[in-house]
């Protein structure tokens, strides 16, 4: 029996034409890593994340020289764009002007009320959202000596006294995030943080690491909190290019049965009985699908004796013999193939089930 989850309810905000909370889907975000004031490589990565599903996509603003360059960025992409603001309001105030769709920004590090003020002022003018952003690593002094450290109860209440900045200033277009480098912490931080607010949330382990302990944490740390029905939007963090954190944000998603998009591929993990390179198979099939966004269930198994049965609920699959291979669906076998046609087979058929559902094989973003 599925896992059921019961999302709680939150307030409803728009980030550019993506809703976060209200019950819209969980929406998967991403971050560039390249120099913002390059404007050809932050669009280019930008429109690679697009194709990979990405929803929103976030950009440093270090200087105004990053400010500026968000205008000619945005001619260029089609998904909603927040500016990550540190210590500076002015580069705040300049990225809403260059057409930013939201701010990111911790209003305790740029410079008091009235630069606050300054900074909602602008947002409210242009209808944008701004994420209060607590990270475990920069929490206000006064907070650090009241817990005698970094807590998941300083966190929220870091958090809780920026939203009070902000509604100080007539302004409720917020969202939150609470993030630490450990899943236990942040996983405590939100859940304290859901029980007292109804603003929506941005979840994620920050700083999680490489592909391995990052895929881990973020796994477990997002995951937890989605099947508590806390999350209206992820960012995986890896050590990666970020077209893998959108990956696997949306194979967190399809685990937990909330969101599907793309393939879901289920693969044996290969024995003695194995007569063929699966793992040649699979990164192959992988790699050709990477953009696609139907909705099918894959199965790559290495045994024609048990495979098909095994992956009997994938719509489609393929599995090696000796020398021969099968194409199945729903585990009844339709014919053997050479295997060196294997994946040319297995990648026609994706194509053929597309076509019929009419559902385009490019990545979309409107909530599928």
């Amino acid at each position: 029996m599925p896992l059921e989850i019961h999302r709680k309810t939150t307030r409803a905000i728009h980030v550019g034409r993506v809703q976060v909370g209200g019950g819209a889907p969980v929406s998967v975000q991403s971050m560039t890593n390249t120099s913002t004031e390059d404007v050809a490589a932050t669009t280019d990565q930008i429109c690679r994340l697009q194709l990979a599903g990405c929803e929103i996509v976030r950009v440093a603003v270090p200087d105004m020289a990053a400010a500026r360059a968000i205008r000619s960025i945005k001619s260029n992409i089609t998904i909603p764009l927040i500016a990550d603001i540190h210590f500076d309001y002015r580069l705040a105030i300049a990225a809403a002007e260059s057409g930013a769709d939201g701010l990111r920004l911790n209003p305790g590090n740029i410079g008091g009320m009235k630069k606050v003020s300054e900074v909602v002022r602008c947002a409210k003018d242009r209808g944008l959202p701004i994420r209060i952003g607590v990270n475990a690593g920069s929490l206000e002094k006064d907070i650090l000596k009241r817990y005698g450290g970094v807590t998941a109860e300083g966190m929220v209440e870091s958090a809780l006294r920026h939203v009070e900045m902000l509604r100080s200033c007539d302004f409720d277009q917020i969202k939150i995030s609470l993030k630490a480098s450990d899943v236990s912490r942040t996983v405590s931080a939100y859940r304290l943080l859901s029980e007292k607010t109804d603003l929506p949330l941005h979840v994620g382990v920050t700083e999680a690491g490489g592909l391995y302990p990052g895929i881990v944490k973020s796994a477990l740390g997002i995951g937890m909190l989605l099947a508590d029905g806390i999350g209206d939007t992820i960012r995986v963090s890896l050590t990666r290019d970020p077209g893998e954190e959108v990956r696997v944000g949306y194979e967190i998603l399809k685990a937990l049965a909330i969101r599907r998009h793309g393939p879901e591929i289920v693969s044996c993990p290969t024995c003695g009985r194995c007569k063929i390179n699966l793992f040649d198979v699979a990164e192959r099939v992988e790699k050709a699908l990477i953009t696609v966004s139907t909705p099918i269930k894959i199965a790559i198994m290495g045994c024609v004796v048990n495979g098909p049965g095994e992956a009997r609920e994938a719509d489609v699959g393929i599995a090696g013999g000796d020398g021969i291979g099968i194409l199945f669906k729903k585990g009844k076998v339709i014919r053997k193939v050479p295997h060196e046609q294997l994946v040319e087979v297995l990648l026609e058929e994706v194509d053929r089930f597309s076509r019929n559902l009419k559902v385009p094989t490019s990545s979309r973003t409107d909530g599928a």
